[in-house]
């Protein structure tokens, strides 16, 4: 009976009527113990209908086992595997432990999503998970996942969430928080269910229940059986307890009157949710009860046995069943089932039952659990690794194994996404051993949670201190560490660190022509451009760029070669480059890269002058951050949006996101923060406010990160200097800038130094060179407004109105509001209307990202399923983002796409 609670009745409800109209829904339902979520799940499960339901539940003590909840929730459908993607099914076999494979949790999530998918392609489904608090990580991970990207499926989700000390995230779904209930109710609930109470009784439990649905029921329950029996109140419910406590207690007093052995039996089956019956009743005979001793807590209202299945009333009464017996008596249970659990099936959950019945380090036992590690880690499921490895390592009897144990559980834990947990592990680790290696890894992961944390520079810091302690004894390894020095010193705009990782690169001891080394040559090159000695590095950096499309390139590496063909100019190679990276990323489920690929695409992307494709792989990147929690990251992403929105003119939205990139970045991130000034300063030279364009820019060329690919704003300050009045103030940029453009040797880099020399000239020679050259189409409508500006000015009114229009029509056909209307006050000037003849605008201008990114694979020739496969979307969804984009781009058949050229 759901009482009180009919807003919140009528929002479940409307989104069983969406799934039933064919939409997808998630909701996650939070509230205290006892405050009513499950049974308003329980209302959603009775008013689905027709719907196909089902039901997984959360229990704290099996949150060790990897993939166990959505095991349960999805073992009746895995017949239907075989309509997966191949990567797919086998990465959900593997993490069901159906196989041997090693498992990539994002492809269980994906999984996850086409398999629930699939099965509402026949009816719509709702999927009910209660106490997702306490689900084992990989479950939770893979339920979110799915639950995130139903769109156009009639799948509801709705998740339960107790609050509690674990934080249970949901970014980008809907949360309904239930709170106590109003007087009225709570009153009408307690009349209700015990209608016989006295008046000062009914009050106090009003009071103490404070709206709580469960303590109405259970304390007024209590109330009324003690009123009946003449009994006095118990004690322990006298005084400000919480609700939750208060209604356990209540539990508790419940079952400690029962039999002794009616109480054994309830621990056991509170100990091992999986057990069978048949389990069960083993265990419990060995500890002196039977089946009939379940008869009186049947009675009691405190379990149902339905089928040969034993369930508890609420997860409160299964822990108070667990937390009412001695310390002995659970150590025993646990003991026994370890004896009962023997087929190879049920080794993990067994290998648990040893570990919690150990009270004393045992090496055999510690073993056991690092074969549960390792089984876990096929599986992909990482805080089940961690967990397993950290107990291990407490059981462990050589302090040696003792380390190495808990530094696996830390690496574990921070690829569960659990940055604390981590570094306290990583910590305790250094603590308990010297040995280099192991003390090098702990220091270089501390150093990898600061970069989220407190700053680049602080995770390069620490990386060195990491290399340090292995560039004599396994300089491979400390390449990698090297590489996070010199990256995150790079982000951070600290040059004298990056040119000391380079330094420490240079010194180390590795064969010639191994991957190390060559790893190792571009980042000195690094070392070079980035303190402004370009002369050297551009054949490295271009042969890091070349090797970069092998097959099987490490992602950090191909990370690494991106950066490399920013720095070079060189934005095709780099496009085709970190495209072939993401498409790898995507194949193997490994989406954590794809954020890294996508911000390296978009920049060089958005200085083609492919605004489109930018904005599109922005979209992607920031929806994976939010999803990873990589605030940095996305603040990193928004600086490039940045750009592009003062590029298209939008000042509002540019000053917006600058304001909100610069409160995470500012003294944090000295690329992000460069490019962020950049597209302000480039937003004001735009509209013509040159003095305060140029303080802008002059921060970001002369800024600590003026030698990264950020050198290409010195063109920009250069155009804002002269149209200032002030040419001679950027003498030195513009000396740094030739120096790299000359090294460099790019089309861009000579295109760009041209024009410069054009603008302080006024010279048609440098003008028109550059105009010869390859760039993008923004750079090529800019030097020619440029170019026209200063025909105009020297009447040549024939030539200057050619490059006018041909600028006018490429900042139009960019959406480049704020410059074309530049170009069109030129024209103006020269007694011209600019009249534009039609232009072949970009036909994906009018999508949305994830359109455009359906449409461009549909357009290649992919079918729905292989497009869903690739952006881990279900079929369904795909076809509704076809059918959405159809009409913008006028077009019926999925076959007109081939004619529209798109890239």
């Amino acid at each position: 009976m759901l009482v009180g609670r009919d807003g919140e009745r009528d929002q479940v409800e409307r989104l069983l009527g969406q799934a039933s109209s064919g939409r997808g829904a998630a909701l996650v339902v939070r509230g205290e113990a006892g405050v009513g979520k499950s049974a308003l799940l329980d209302h959603a499960v009775a008013a689905a209908g027709d719907a196909r339901v089902l039901r997984g539940v959360g229990i704290e003590s099996e949150a060790e086992l990897a993939f166990g909840a959505l095991h349960l929730l999805l073992y009746p459908y895995l017949d239907r595997l075989d309509r997966l993607p191949e990567p797919q099914a086998a990465a959900l076999r593997s993490a069901f432990g159906l196989s041997a494979e090693t498992a990539t949790p994002f492809l269980v999530g994906a999984a996850t999503l086409t398999l629930l998918a699939e099965l509402a392609a026949e009816k719509p489904v709702v999927c009910v998970v209660d106490d997702a608090q306490w689900l084992d990580r990989g479950s939770s991970d893979a339920l979110l996942f799915a639950a995130r990207r139903f769109r156009a499926d009639p799948v509801v989700v709705l998740f339960g969430v107790r609050d509690t000390a674990v934080p249970f995230r949901s970014p980008g779904i809907d949360e309904l928080r239930l709170t106590a209930l109003e007087p009225d109710a709570a009153a009408a609930l307690l009349d209700a269910r015990s209608p016989r109470l006295t008046a000062p009784t009914r009050a106090r439990v009003l009071e103490e229940a404070n709206g709580n649905p469960l303590a109405l029921l259970e304390l007024g329950a209590a109330r009324l059986a003690a009123q009946r029996e003449g009994r006095a109140e118990p004690a322990h419910q006298v005084g400000p307890l919480p609700v939750a406590r208060r209604v356990q207690e209540t539990f508790r007093e419940q079952i400690t009157g029962l039999p002794e052995a009616t109480q054994a039996v309830l621990l056991v089956a509170a100990a091992d949710r999986f057990a069978g019956m048949d389990t069960v009743l083993a265990v419990a005979r060995a500890a002196g009860a039977d089946t009939a001793d379940l008869a009186a807590a049947e009675r009691a209202g405190l379990v149902t046995v339905t089928d040969g299945e034993l369930a508890f009333r609420h997860p409160l009464v299964r822990a108070a069943a667990y937390q009412c017996a001695t310390h002995h008596q659970r150590v025993a249970v646990h003991r026994a089932f370890a004896q009962a659990l023997r087929t190879p099936d049920v080794r993990d959950r067994r290998a648990w039952h040893l570990a919690a019945g150990t009270t004393e380090p045992d090496e055999e036992v510690a073993a056991e659990l690092e074969a549960t590690a390792l089984r876990a880690e096929r599986r992909g499921g990482a805080m089940a690794v961690s967990a397993a490895y950290d107990r291990a390592g407490r059981l462990s009897v050589d302090p040696a194994l003792k380390a190495r144990r808990i530094a696996k559980a830390a690496l574990a834990a921070y690829d569960a996404g659990k940055p604390d947990r981590a570094a306290r592990l990583a910590v305790e680790v250094g603590s308990l051993t010297t040995d280099p290696a192991i003390v090098a890894d702990m220091t270089l992961l501390r150093g990898q949670i600061e970069y989220e944390r407190t700053s680049p520079e602080a995770d390069a810091l620490l990386a060195r201190e990491a290399a340090t302690l292995v560039l004599d004894s396994d300089p491979e390894r400390a390449v990698v560490m090297l590489t996070e020095m010199l990256c995150t010193g790079r982000d951070a705009g600290a040059a004298a660190l990056v040119a000391e990782g380079a330094r420490m690169m240079a010194g180390l001891r590795l064969p010639p022509d191994s991957t190390a080394r060559k790893a190792a040559d571009a980042l000195m090159s690094w070392g070079d451009v980035l303190s402004g000695r370009p002369e050297h590095a551009a054949g490295p950096l271009r042969a890091v760029l070349g090797r970069a499309r092998e097959p099987g390139e490490e992602p950090l590496h191909r990370v690494v070669a991106g950066f490399s063909g920013l720095m070079l100019a060189d934005d095709d190679a780099t496009s085709a480059v970190m495209e072939l990276m993401a498409s790898d990323a995507r194949a193997a489920g490994a989406l954590m890269w794809i954020p890294y690929a996508q911000e390296i695409v978009a920049l060089a992307r958005a200085f083609k002058g492919d605004l489109v494709t930018a904005q599109t792989c922005l979209a992607e990147a920031l929806e994976l951050c939010a999803e990873f929690g990589l605030d940095v990251e996305a603040a990193v992403l928004r600086a490039t949006s940045v750009w592009l929105a003062a590029v298209t003119g939008d000042e509002p939205r540019c000053r917006a996101l600058a304001a909100e990139v610069l409160r995470v970045l500012e003294g944090r991130h000295a690329v992000g923060t460069a490019m962020t000034h950049w597209g302000l300063g480039l937003l004001d030279l735009a509209a013509g406010r040159y003095g305060t364009a140029f303080d802008a820019l002059r921060a970001v060329c002369t800024g600590p990160a003026r030698h990264d690919f950020l050198v290409r704003a010195v063109p920009d300050l250069v155009e804002a200097a002269v149209r200032d009045g002030r040419p001679g103030d950027v003498t030195e940029e513009l000396k740094a800038f030739e120096r790299w453009a000359v090294h460099v040797e790019s089309p861009v880099s000579t295109a760009l130094l041209l024009r410069c020399r054009a603008l302080l000239d006024d010279s048609d020679e440098d003008y028109r060179a550059a105009l010869e050259l390859p760039v993008g189409r923004f750079d090529e409508a800019r030097t020619r407004l440029l170019y026209g500006e200063s025909l105009r000015r020297r009447r040549r009114r024939g030539e200057a109105r050619a490059e006018l229009s041909a600028a006018l029509t490429g900042f139009t056909r960019l959406g480049a509001t704020t410059w074309a209307a530049r170009a069109t006050a030129e024209l103006t000037a020269l007694g011209e209307r600019p009249a534009l003849e039609p232009v072949a605008e970009d036909v994906l201008k009018n999508l949305t990202p994830q359109e455009v990114q359906v449409v461009r694979l549909a357009a290649a020739g992919l079918s729905n399923k292989e497009i869903g496969a690739q952006l881990f979307l279900s079929p369904r969804t795909i076809g509704h983002h076809l059918y959405r984009a159809y009409p913008k781009l006028g077009v019926t058949r999925r076959i007109e796409l081939t004619r529209l050229g798109l890239r």
